[in-house]
Order: C-alpha cells, then sequence, then structure tokens
C-alpha cells in the first residue's frame, strides 16, 4: 500500500535555485491536498516570512527552514553536504536568533567564502606556501576588486592577468577541484554546532544516500556516494543532529530501510521531502512525511 504522503519537508524558492516563488510553493501545497509543507531555500532565511504568511492566508501549515552548506576537506572527501534545518514558529520570530543565523551562513558565501579561499591557495602556493607559484602573497582585493560576487572565473582572471600566470592548465592547478588548495562553499560544521543544540530547531542529514542513486536524473546531484557520507556521519552525530532525510525521490527502497535502521541505531528523526525545484524534474508533493510520521516530527519541533 503507498504511502499517504501529507508534509513535503524539503523545498526550494527563487529565493535560491526553484523556479517558484515562496507564495507559489504553498499554493502548490494547497492544489496537491497537502497539510504542510517547509521552505528549505540554500543558506538564505529571505523567502521565510512571505512563505509563512501565504500559509495563514490558505490554511496550510508552513514550517520555516533552511538548507545549510556545509564544507568538508578531508583526505577521502573535499565537498559540500548539506543539512536541513527547521525551526518552531517562537524560535522564528526571534529576531536574535535568526539574525545569529543569518550571519552563520554569511560566512560561508560572499566575502567570507572568498578571503577563506584565498588564504588556502597561499597556503598551498603562495612564496611561502607547500608548492610555491604566486610570485607574492594574493591578497583578498585582487579578487574583490574584480566583482562583489566573486567566481572561481574571478580568481582565474587575477592569476592570468594580475600574477602574470598564462598557462590555463597551472591556472586549474590552483584554482581547480582537484587543486589541494581547493575550498567548497558553506561553512564549517563547528560554526553551526551552537545553533544544532537550540531548543526550538531542528537539523537533519539531507539526502545521505543521493550520491549512491544508481540511475540517472537530478536527485543524484554533486554528492558523495553512502559509503563517504557514512565515514563523515560520526561528526554529524557528535554535534547533535536530530534525524535523516529518509525519504527522498533519489533514495531507492533499500536506501530507506537502510537509513530507517540507521536513524533508530542512533535515535534520529526520520523526515523526508521532494527536493522541489520545478514542476517537472524536481517537483514538490512526490516524497514526504505519512501524518503519523509528521505528528512524531512536530512534536519533537515544537
Amino acid at each position: 500500500m503507498k504511502r499517504k504522503i501529507v508534509a513535503d519537508l524539503h523545498n526550494h524558492s527563487t529565493l535560491s535555485d526553484g523556479e517558484f516563488s515562496p507564495k507559489e510553493l504553498i499554493e502548490k501545497a494547497r492544489s496537491l491536498g497537502l497539510k504542510a509543507i517547509a521552505v528549505t531555500d540554500h543558506d538564505t532565511l529571505n523567502g521565510l516570512k512571505t512563505a509563512m504568511t501565504e500559509g495563514e492566508k490558505l490554511g496550510i501549515e508552513v514550517i520555516p527552514g533552511v538548507e545549510i552548506s556545509i564544507r568538508f576537506k578531508r583526505s577521502f572527501f573535499t565537498g559540500t553536504l548539506h543539512l536541513l534545518c527547521y525551526f518552531s514558529v517562537d524560535t522564528f520570530y526571534n529576531d536574535k536568533l535568526m539574525t545569529e543565523m543569518t550571519l552563520i551562513l554569511a560566512r560561508g558565501r560572499g566575502e567570507a567564502l572568498v578571503r577563506a579561499r584565498v588564504n588556502e591557495i597561499n597556503q598551498f602556493f603562495g612564496p611561502n606556501g607547500v608548492t610555491p607559484v604566486l610570485p607574492r602573497v594574493m591578497e583578498f582585493e585582487d579578487i574583490a576588486n574584480r566583482s562583489h560576487h566573486a567566481t572561481r572565473r574571478h580568481f582565474a582572471l587575477a592569476l592570468m592577468e594580475t600574477f602574470g600566470i598564462k598557462d590555463k592548465e597551472a591556472v586549474h592547478a590552483i584554482i581547480g577541484n582537484n587543486s589541494p588548495a581547493y575550498l567548497p562553499s558553506g561553512v564549517e560544521l563547528e560554526d553551526v554546532r551552537g545553533l544544532i543544540q537550540k531548543k526550538g530547531i531542528l537539523c537533519v542529514l539531507a539526502h545521505p544516500a543521493a550520491g549512491s542513486f544508481p540511475g540517472k536524473g537530478h536527485y543524484k546531484e554533486v554528492l558523495p556516494p553512502l559509503e563517504t557520507v557514512l565515514q563523515i556521519l560520526p561528526e554529524f552525530l557528535e554535534a547533535g543532529i536530530h534525524g535523516l532525510e529518509v525519504y527522498y525521490p533519489g533514495h531507492t527502497k533499500e536506501h530507506q530501510e537502510f537509513l530507517k535502521s540507521l536513524a533508530a541505531r542512533h535515535h534520529l528523526l526520520i523526515t523526508g521531502g521532494s527536493d522541489c525545484h520545478d514542476d517537472k524534474e524536481r517537483p514538490t508533493g512526490v516524497e514526504g512525511l505519512s501524518e503519523s510520521e509528521y505528528e512524531i516530527f512536530k512534536a519533537a519541533l515544537t
């Protein structure tokens, strides 16, 4: 018998990389007959008040949340894993706490991320680095002067034009994903440890097995295999996470059963969601929680 989904706890709006506005997401939840929907944009809280207001108008429970990018640089994995954090209503309307959250999220992007990446490049390729390549220390201004929203392209231009490194392969060796200086976007797990442990916040490891999805599709994303995630899981557990996202379009039935047993072993909540980004390839309402599962989630959140 197919599970009846009443709550979809993983959705993205135009405030990150989704195609629907927060208002449109709530309207879609109502049209599908969902009881509840969570808005969990990547590394921003900006669409949540609009979503909450629309939920009140339409009689849909809106769970405010965010999908936080957590960066790792380990010998076996350099990349990003995602933490879905959900807020109780009282917590969400705690302006001091939400300001604290916003400041933490800012560490994983923008100026803070550029500064961190510059430091990594100097550590490995600066004049006193492990493998000296640059004629002088790279400064934050070398990148920031090119753009207020610096990307890999701006680092490449700085290396070629400011530091005189004309060979494209040499540039790629410094800033490519396989470079020892590569630093993924996102914050350190340590940055969010204090928030994870606050009352009224539930933090869940997002799509742990999506990187092991056997078929093609958008749900696999650029994620490590489950085996790699399991190597890092003890760090999340030690930080105090509350659950695992079990129901996910990129999880096979075998993945779901394994993750359920893993959640039971570590006394973690089970959550689920569609990871909605659009109406065709990643629609809302295709995964989530049943009525009984959602009631357990709500009880834990409040």
